[in-house]
């Protein structure tokens, strides 16, 4: 089970700090991913990391603005968001149970039931 948390109203320019907690299983042995979805748009994958096999994937509008990483102790996947802009406004996701490469991500299966993130001034 995950359970996404952290979303709120920002202005652009703010950042923000995304948590997922995982329960039921150990986070470090997966793929785990953050996708969002905007109103009226496509779910996509914003990021995703394998620490099994050493893989980290961005997607390109969100490079050098967002990192993700994982807390083995509290068995946390996080999405640091900083310099947001509106177009970052989403329900955010996180998902396990897929692939993660450098390339993208990948049958995730396991979802989160979001949070939402609204930038706006």
């Amino acid at each position: 089970q995950l359970q996404a948390s952290g979303g709120g109203l920002v202005q652009p320019g703010d950042s923000l700090k995304l948590s997922c907690a995982a329960s039921g299983f150990n986070l470090d042995d997966y793929a785990i991913a953050w996708y969002r979805q905007a109103p009226g748009k496509e779910r996509e994958a914003v990021s995703c990391i394998s620490k099994k096999y050493g893989k980290i994937f961005y997607k390109d509008s969100v490079k050098g603005r967002f990192t993700i990483s994982s807390d083995n102790a509290k068995n946390t996947l996080y999405l640091q968001m900083s310099s947001l802009k509106p177009e970052d406004t989403a329900k955010y996701f996180c998902a396990s149970g897929g692939f993660c490469s450098t390339y993208g991500a990948y049958d995730y299966e396991t979802w989160g039931q979001g949070t939402l993130v609204t930038v706006s001034s």
